[in-house]
């Protein structure tokens, strides 16, 4: 077990490390397509050392474990009485696809590969992953869109997600609902057993529809005739009241990609329509001695005041700390097996019913009370 002054945030740039900031901030968030750091500390010396400069590569490490790779954005330096401070910001490897322009290209056929190599590859990002199966009719990157952009079409159209490693790695798939929870978050009447700084949940029905309706066409090529009055509709019994939307989509493939968009979207406003916040002492799950809090984990919460006893989805995390300050972890959870559907339905332990540890939520159950 590392003791908390061997299991600090570490930042490594060209070889040197430093560990003791006055504040830092170490985000990570699958819905965010590059996750940001910040540090800051004082400093002593009148120069900077030459290796901290914009666009150098960084790793950030908790104690051993590495938990973000990217490079620096900004320097900042502040000069008051008696005082310097440096901040150094940056984001992960996917920031690249998040800021510069996708490669112009039209391509029939493109595998969710192929889309990959042709977006990630020219902007320097050679190690992929991609775990799902998909391919799309027709590609065509118009100018003037980023790469995230050109990636995130080819996502949403087969139902699946792209982000980084913290090793670095571009992964484009989805959740693993079948992961056993890596922690209970309890939170009693009496205090007993209770392993939360603090707990909050938000229901919230304004972004959330009963009905969701797609409305697609796709352009004519050389072989094939254009296709109009593409139609798929997906409803949500959950939702209270008629809260109808209906989206017109100019591109899109036939009436499969229609209800995939179609329940992407239903399933999206119910994600943002119940939140668990939580805060909890320390990085690492049960302690110094776990792994570090990471998202994608599954979480068992116990709120007797909130009426919870379920699993949950673990969507963000957020390390805070510095000199004097403890180590915090804010996480942010969601329902289980809401996000990215078309994967939950084909994940082998989705069982309907009761949300319980080690169980994957229908996606039409109610929503917990």
């Amino acid at each position: 077990m590392a003791s908390p002054a061997e299991d600090r945030i570490t930042l490594r740039v060209a070889g040197g490390e430093h560990r003791d900031w006055t504040s830092y901030s170490i985000d990570s968030d699958l819905l965010t397509p590059a996750d940001a750091w910040r540090v800051s500390l004082g400093i002593p010396a009148q120069k900077i050392p030459a290796s901290i400069r914009p666009w150098a590569q960084v790793e950030v490490l908790l104690g051993g474990d590495i938990i973000l790779t990217g490079r620096i954005d900004r320097i900042e330096r502040e000069l008051a009485k008696d005082t310097q401070t440096l901040s150094l910001s940056g984001r992960d490897g996917a920031a690249v696809l998040v800021d510069c322009s996708a490669p112009i290209f039209t391509q029939r056929e493109a595998t969710l590969q192929e889309v990959v190599d042709l977006v990630a590859r020219p902007l320097g990002i050679l190690r992929t992953d991609v775990r799902t199966d998909g391919r799309k009719e027709k590609v065509a990157i118009e100018p003037g869109m980023t790469a995230w952009d050109a990636l995130k079409q080819a996502c949403e159209a087969n139902g699946c997600w792209a982000w980084c490693e913290p090793e670095g790695t571009l992964v484009v798939g989805g959740p693993d609902y079948a992961a056993a929870p890596v922690a209970t978050l309890v939170t009693t009447f009496d205090g007993k057993g209770n392993n939360t700084l603090s707990l909050s949940v938000r229901e919230d029905v304004s972004g959330c529809y009963s009905e969701v309706t797609v409305l697609g066409q796709t352009h004519g090529t050389e072989d094939q005739e254009g296709k109009n009055s593409i139609m798929h509709r997906e409803t949500d019994p959950d939702v209270p009241g008629y809260r109808p939307l209906i989206i017109a989509e100019g591109e899109c493939d036939d009436v499969a990609e229609a209800e995939r968009r179609a329940k992407k979207t239903l399933m999206d406003s119910r994600l943002e329509g119940f939140e668990i916040a939580a805060r909890v002492r320390g990085h690492r799950v049960g302690g110094q001695s776990g792994e570090p809090w990471k998202p994608g984990q599954r979480v068992h919460v116990l709120s007797e005041p909130d009426g919870l006893d379920g699993v949950y989805f673990l969507m963000k995390r957020v390390f805070l700390g510095g000199k004097d300050k403890g180590r915090v972890t804010e996480l942010t959870l969601k329902e289980d097996g809401v996000w990215l559907p078309e994967l939950a339905d084909k994940a082998k332990s989705r069982k309907k019913g009761k949300k319980g540890p080690g169980e994957a939520v229908d996606l039409w159950t109610t929503r917990p009370a």
